[in-house]
Formats: C-alpha cells, structure tokens, sequence
C-alpha cells in the first residue's frame, strides 16, 4: 500500500518538473538560437577553385569575363577578334574572302592576313611579331599592333593565365585588403555573402580593383591581381589610389578646306563623253567648289573609266574654284557588288584615284555611290574608312553624296551615314527628286518643307554634324502632265532647265503664283486637253533654300548642276550665302 503524497511532497515534485522543463526549453532555445547565429552570422569556411568557365585563358574586361579566350602567353599573346569589336572597335573588319582583318583609324589603313607575318599600313609593307590565327570560326589578333594603334594596356597573370584588359582612359580604383590589427587574411566571395564560398584569400595589404558596376550595399565587388573575381566586405577593403590608363596622342587631324569666314558654294559639271568648252562657261561669281563628273566604276574588277581634262583643271583652279573630282559607281548595283567585295579591289579603286588626283592637281574626291544593294551597306562603309586616311594623306578633301532618308533599299536604306559622317570631310545631301520622273502624283522636285524635314532628320537621327551637311538643290524642275485616258489618271513628266520655264512662261504669257504648302512659285496651265503643271525653280526657291543652310549653320550648297540654272542665279546665291556669314 503506497504512502499517500502530503501537499508538501506534491509541490516539491511540481518544482522539479517545471524546473526541468525550463531547463529542456533554455536549452532548446539556446540550440536554436545556437544554429540561428551559426546559420546566418557565422562565415563559411568552405574554399572552393576560382570558376573560369573551363577556358584555359580567360578574358576580363572591368571584371566582366568574356565570352571567348586567349590564345598564346607573353609576347605572343592573342586577343579574340569578337572581343576587340565588341569593347574596342565595333568598325574593325573581318573579310573571310581574303582571310583579312582590316583597321581603319584617323590616318591609318592596317591590312593583316591569317598566318601571314608581313600586313601592311597605308599600303605599305608591316613585319609582324606574330600573325593572326584562326581556331575553329575564331580569329584571334596579335597583341602588338592593337596596343598601338588603340593604347590598350594587357596584363596577364602568369599564377592563373587570366588576361586583363584596360583601355585607353579607363579609370581603375585600387583598394587595399584590411585584416584588422591582426592582420588576417581577408575573404573573397563567391556571392556578396558571408555564406558564399571563399575563391580567394586577399593578404593584408594586398591590392585590389574594385568594380562598383556590381557592389551591394555592404560589399565591394573586386578582381584581384591574378585575375580572380569576387566579393570582400567594405569593412574589410581601404580605398586606395586611382590608375588612369594614359590615352594614346591623337595624331594631327586633317583639316579640310573651306572658304575662310563663308560657306562652301560647290556644283556638279556633268561630264558625259568629253568636258565643256570653257571659253564658253560664263562668271560665276560666289562659285569656290567644283565638281565634275570625272571617275566611274567600270567594271567589278575595280577598274575606272576616266574623263579627267588636265586644261579643265588648269581653267578652274584660275577661276579660284577647288576641283573636286566625282568618282561614280555608275549606279550599277551588280558591278558595286563584285568592286566592293575584297580588300584588294577597293584598294584598286583608291589608288587610281590617288593617282588621278596627282596627275591633275586635284584637291578632292566627291564619292557618288547610287542605287546600291542594301546587303553592301556595310561594304561601302568600309570602302570609305579605307580610301579616307589615304586621301588624306594627299592633302585631299574627301565627300559623299547621300540620298534623304526614305524605306528604299537601294536609294537610300544603303547609306550608314552616321558612320560615313563620322569618316568624310563633307557629306552633300541631294535634297531633290521629292517627286521623281516616274512618280504616280505630280508634285515638287523639292519642296521646302520636304527639303526642312530632311536636314533636320538627318543631323537628329543619323547625328550628321551641320558642319559637315552641305545642301544639295537643283537647278532644274519638271514639267508635269495629267491627263485622263479610259477614266483613269495619268501622270508623266519630263526634267528641263530654269531658262526653259522662264521662256515657256512668257511665250504662253502665264502667270505663276506663290504656292505657301511648297514655298516656290507654281503654274499651271492646259495643251491639247492636257493639265500641265509645274513647280518653278527660280531665284525664290533657291534662296529660300540658302536660308536654310543660314538657320541650321550648315556647311554650304551644292547644286545640280553647272547649265540648268539662269545666270542670275549665281550672283543671288553669292549675296545670300554671304549676307550671314559675313
């Protein structure tokens, strides 16, 4: 029989049990507080191997690794050809026909073959260290030659064969990794937390590039010397010194002519079979810039057919003119094609034209490249970049002729004129043929809102400077006939001088009145059952366009062409272009 528990025994017992169970609960408190603290507040020890990807030789650009890989060590080191375009030089030029790459700069033309140690610069003869390789579909550049002609600084590490690149004028912080009065070594992350593996252990005092593209709030994100990317706490990092990579010295830039204190006042002389007698060409006062069609693709060979006339020269360079020379593809897309598509044919081209240009003392090369298959965009581009620094080298003025801006392939979507800008002395744009031979709805050659809209779109959307647009107006209009045949409209036109509608207005004793939506004079008149229109190019319309060059500070007019205008047409565009730039 069991002793029957007195309350004193009962309350006893009670106290060791809530004793106990306070006991179980601290300690499991402290157990979770324990795997709490351990879990979020103490750092991982684990150390694990820096991860490049699997390449042997990784690239890094601002702690950013590159896609592709190094090829070679020391001196014979290799940069990928992707990453030099896509962080370097977007213009370098890869041509898998001849196996070449191509860089252009300011005044130099660098021609580089796969597996060959002799390039050339400026068509002149380049020993290489080491060639360029091709791997698989990569290409990869010797190191040498980019350094120079691009100021880039490459540091290789020989612990872990990382490749960092600066370029010029990068600036890169350095800090200094901070173990405390102990001097611990301080912890590179994999992730911006204590809880990430550790990739590398910075000694205190040792050097680091901090990249602040991709910092948090508590950690910065750094590279060390050997290449190795992480995170280190900012209480562990010293804010150190700034490195500026020293920019390259830019060579002399060439400065092209133009009218001291004025603008560039240019025409085209059309030359079809043999030039002009010019006993017969009349003054033109204002006149400093002229242009005849002289230069034409011939075939795709690169060959040229040439007009030039060594008196012509003589004549116009008496008059005080500059002689620009236009150098045509002949508006043949099919022959454009095949002359563009190798280095070595564009190269023909642009010694031909050297040699032309020193043969008749000329002091420019006006590019007139039309109706061209968009797929060789990027072809001309390149032809251009090439023929540049080398008509530079001559002293020659150098100018493109563009189209306005319109959803035609192969009359104006083959232009890259922001690059072309970036590369001529001068761009004309041809603002005319807004209504064009065949076009359904009769209408203005250029009217002034249309040729408004097309400077101003140009110099916005393609960032053309206005010290280098000239403005290109016609001196010619078209005569329009409407006529209904069968209940349908028909619209044809034919292209005449100024002096044509000046005599055709008094001989049919017309009156043209001034049309506001075109800002040109317009008449109208009927012949033989037929609505005859035209919209009259004369000295209102052309001075409202040499207002425009005034309002946008262009560089100047070009006119099409020198025998379609009236003479009083030469001294009206002389005192208007004069009147502000005065």
């Amino acid at each position: 029989m069991k002793t029957p528990q007195t309350p004193e025994r009962r309350k006893k017992r009670s106290r060791i049990v809530t004793r106990s169970f306070g006991l179980l609960l601290a300690v499991a408190i402290a157990g979770l507080f324990t795997y709490y603290w351990f879990e979020n507040y103490y750092p991982n020890g684990e150390r694990v191997q820096p991860d490049f990807g699997g390449l042997a030789k990784p690239v890094f650009y601002r702690g950013e690794m590159l896609k592709e890989e190094a090829t070679g060590e020391n001196d014979a080191l290799k940069l990928p050809l992707a990453f030099m375009k896509e962080k370097v030089d977007p213009t370098i030029f890869h041509e898998t026909a001849t196996d070449s790459v191509i860089i252009t700069t300011q005044d130099k033309v660098l021609r580089m073959k796969t597996n060959a140690l002799t390039a050339t610069v400026n068509e002149k003869p380049l020993t290489l260290k080491f060639p360029i390789v091709k791997k698989g579909d990569h290409v990869y550049l010797p190191i040498d030659p980019v350094k120079q002609l691009y100021g880039m600084d490459i540091r290789e590490s020989e612990e872990t064969g990382v490749v960092i690149v600066h370029l010029q004028g990068d600036t890169v912080q350095w800090g200094r990794a901070n173990g405390g009065a102990k001097e611990r070594p301080v912890a590179m992350r994999r992730e911006p937390s204590i809880k990430s593996p550790i990739v590398a252990d910075l000694q205190p005092d040792e050097e680091i590039m901090l990249w602040p593209e991709k910092d948090t709030e508590e950690w910065y994100y750094a590279q060390s010397k050997a290449g190795i990317v992480g995170y280190v706490r900012k209480k562990d990092v010293a804010v150190d010194r700034v490195e500026t990579i020293p920019p390259l010295v830019d060579p002399e830039p060439f400065v092209p002519w133009k009218p001291t204190g004025g603008k560039i006042n240019m025409t085209w002389e059309h030359v079809t079979t043999k030039n002009p007698d010019t006993s017969k060409i009349g003054p033109m006062p204002g006149l400093n810039v002229i242009s005849p069609t002289w230069f034409h693709l011939a075939d795709g060979e690169g060959n040229l057919k040439n007009l030039a006339d060594a008196s012509y020269v003589k004549w116009a360079q008496s008059q005080g003119y500059q002689v620009w020379a236009l150098f045509s593809n002949g508006f043949d897309p099919k022959v454009t094609t095949q002359a563009l598509a190798t280095y070595d044919k564009r190269m023909k081209m642009i010694k031909q034209l050297l040699a032309f240009a020193q043969l008749y003392k000329l002091q420019g090369i006006n590019i007139d490249f039309e109706n061209v298959d968009l797929k060789d965009k990027a072809k001309l581009t390149q032809f251009v970049r090439e023929m540049t620094p080398l008509l530079h080298e001559q002293n020659l003025v150098v100018s493109i002729d563009v189209t306005t801006k319109s959803t035609s392939e192969n009359w104006s979507m083959f232009y890259d004129r922001t690059a072309l800008a970036q590369t001529v002395d001068y761009m004309m744009v041809m603002a005319y043929d807004e209504h064009w031979a065949s076009s359904p709805v009769a209408g203005s050659v250029a009217s002034l809102p249309w040729v408004e809209k097309s400077i101003v779109q140009m110099m916005k959307e393609d960032r053309v400077p206005a010290s280098k647009l000239v403005l290109g107006v016609p001196y010619y209009t078209r005569i329009w006939t409407e006529q209904t045949k069968n209940g349908k409209k028909e619209v044809s036109s034919r292209a005449v001088f100024m002096e044509t509608v000046v005599k055709l207005i008094k001989d049919k004793g017309l009156k043209p009145t001034y049309s506001a939506e075109s800002g040109q004079n317009y008449v109208e008149y009927t012949e033989d059952g037929k609505l005859m229109k035209i919209w009259i190019e004369d000295e209102t319309s052309i001075k409202a366009r040499i207002e425009l060059v005034h309002k946008y500070d262009l560089a100047g007019v070009a006119s099409w062409r020198r025998g379609y205008e009236t003479p009083n047409i030469w001294e009206l565009v002389k005192q208007t272009l004069e009147k502000r730039s005065s």
